[in-house]
């Protein structure tokens, strides 16, 4: 019995139908829903080193470059933009400055890329592919959800991401922005061994980062034999990346959340295995470099204020971040630090 041309056309209808339907629970793009501002352009002034292009060789792959690695996502790209502009515009040398931005392969790359062009048309920059699967199958649940994103463990694979060339890199996370030039603080000497440098906090409860299971087993607190281990925050670092790949460190790294999964040795997200692996290691830097907190707590995002001292770096770490508490009309008094630097294009902007 042959089939009548309206049965047939419905028939592929349905399969056609059928196949848009598999591929939207596929994937499904995620978009940049907010526009943002064209920043200025900065220039180096006149003592700034010219740095030429070398052969198979650029300003991303100099050693006379400033290099900045942060990671991109859409959660956090309106934080993203803040600190990249609080960068430039606080950089005697913002042309000698190059941004190494790392995103999860799952994500739009391309426009995420567009939006850093559209609003920094002549930024060095280039954008990772991070393989969320490397390190998804480590992490263990923690406090506060924010943290068990793979992209937040993304610091400890640029060694193996950045190109071999990048030797050293000064770390940012994307809620913090500068009010000094990074120059100085990518300038921080780290000696003949020494892999990275950070602000201490000797004060903290360093105990408090680790479960007492952790604690009651000699052979695991005895990680920290020989040593004076101070809390630092992870956010804020430069790195030589040529001694953490010599040192295979995200392997150190890695071994540590393996134990994790199988003995609950702490509760914080990806700091403890940097803690474990380097407190007691590393060059400190003045506390200026990352006035930390700013964020609250990781329950309630309760205001913080500034800690005693200068300030090079405001750092909204913790659960509040200054965009979205500005825009709940909520906003903690050291909010109006970090909105001049805010690229969100509003709606009804009025010209002056």
């Amino acid at each position: 019995m042959s089939k009548s041309p309206v049965f047939e056309f419905l028939l592929l209808l349905l399969f056609i139908l059928i196949a848009l339907a598999a591929d939207a629970t596929v994937a499904t793009p995620v978009t940049v829903n907010q526009q943002f501002k064209e920043a200025p352009q900065f220039y180096n002034s006149v003592d700034c080193p010219v740095i030429v292009d070398e052969e198979d060789s650029s300003i991303l792959c100099s050693d006379q470059a400033v290099h900045v690695a942060m990671t991109l996502d859409t959660a956090y790209i309106r934080g993203s933009m803040a600190a990249i502009l609080s960068v430039l515009q606080h950089s005697s040398c913002p042309q000698n400055i190059a941004f190494h931005f790392v995103a999860s392969a799952k994500a739009n790359a391309s426009l995420l890329r567009a939006t850093i062009s559209s609003s920094f048309p002549y930024l060095n920059f280039r954008v990772y592919p991070f393989d969320d699967s490397s390190v998804s199958r480590l992490i263990s649940t923690s406090i506060r959800s924010a943290l068990d994103c793979p992209l937040n463990y993304a610091r400890s694979y640029l060694a193996n991401l950045l190109p071999l060339c990048v030797r050293r890199v000064v770390y940012l996370d994307s809620d913090l922005v500068l009010v000094d030039d990074i120059a100085k603080l990518a300038a921080t000497p780290l000696g003949d061994d020494s892999v990275l440098a950070a602000p201490e906090h000797c004060n903290a409860n360093f105990t408090a980062y680790f479960t007492p299971t952790f604690w009651s087993n000699p052979s695991l607190s005895l990680t920290f034999a020989n040593r004076k281990p101070c809390y630092f925050n992870t956010g804020v670092m430069k790195i030589n990346l040529d001694r953490w790949r010599e040192g295979d460190y995200t392997t150190k790294i890695e071994e540590w959340m393996e134990l994790q999964k199988r003995i609950r040795i702490y509760e914080l997200g990806s700091l403890p295995p940097f803690l474990l692996v380097f407190a007691g290691n590393i060059v400190p830097v003045d506390h200026r470099w990352n006035q930390h907190g700013l964020g609250g707590d990781n329950f309630r995002g309760l205001c913080r204020d500034l800690h005693p001292g200068p300030v090079s770096l405001l750092h909204w770490s913790g659960k509040g971040k200054p965009w979205a508490r500005l825009d709940a009309n909520r906003p903690c008094p050291l909010d109006a630090l970090w909105a001049p630097y805010d690229l969100l294009q509003t709606p009804f902007a009025l010209d002056s």
